[in-house]
């Protein structure tokens, strides 16, 4: 079966990672859902995660940023390891996110620019298996993080450590800029088929 860097980088999921961005207020924010233009153009450098959002010909406004991440090299020799324990690999359990525009690569180990201010420095999810096709056939880490400045979030990635660690996945995206009071939900979904 040829390998398809599609299907091998959402394990087998269409769209698997979720972003909700609330004000301090509860209310949750509009953010920008890009299209497959704008990805494209982001993917081969063109346009940057912070170029202008401009609805119809690139995305729209949503509630809700719902998009696909890659997982890296590393993160398909981490989850083979974690399947028959023939390694070291921790669990996959924290969420980062950063600032970096480079496209997500499969050769990634890090996120390029991680944050580490503003209540967005990288956190323990909480884990639990979901449904998708059949009973907990999918793994779903869940963060929330409470934002205290101003931060340019254009991606996000999965680790299985508190510092350092193996990155499992990463994605690059139309920024989420946040404010202070802020929260920002992102939920990671990784479906076992």
């Amino acid at each position: 079966m040829k390998n398809s860097l599609a299907l091998r980088g959402r394990l087998r999921m269409k769209e698997n990672v979720t972003y909700v961005l609330k004000d301090k207020n509860g209310q949750v924010k509009p953010i920008f859902q890009e299209n497959w233009l704008f990805k494209f153009l982001m993917k081969y450098g063109i346009v940057s995660p912070r170029f202008a959002k401009i609805p119809l010909l690139l995305g729209y406004w949503s509630t809700q940023k719902i998009i696909s991440n890659l997982v890296t090299n590393a993160g398909m020799a981490g989850v083979a390891s974690r399947v028959n324990g023939d390694g070291s690999e921790a669990a996959f359990t924290y969420i980062a996110v950063g600032v970096g525009t480079t496209a997500a690569a499969a050769a990634d180990t890090t996120l390029e620019s991680e944050t580490t201010t503003a209540g967005l420095s990288r956190a323990a999810a909480t884990a639990s298996r979901v449904t998708t096709d059949v009973t907990n056939d999918t793994a779903q880490l869940a963060k929330t993080f409470s934002a205290t400045g101003a931060i340019v979030v254009t991606e996000s990635g999965v680790l299985n450590a508190a510092a350092a660690g193996v990155l499992l996945a990463r994605q690059v995206f139309a920024a989420i800029t946040t404010a202070n009071g802020d929260s920002l939900t992102i939920t990671w979904r990784f479906d076992i088929d």
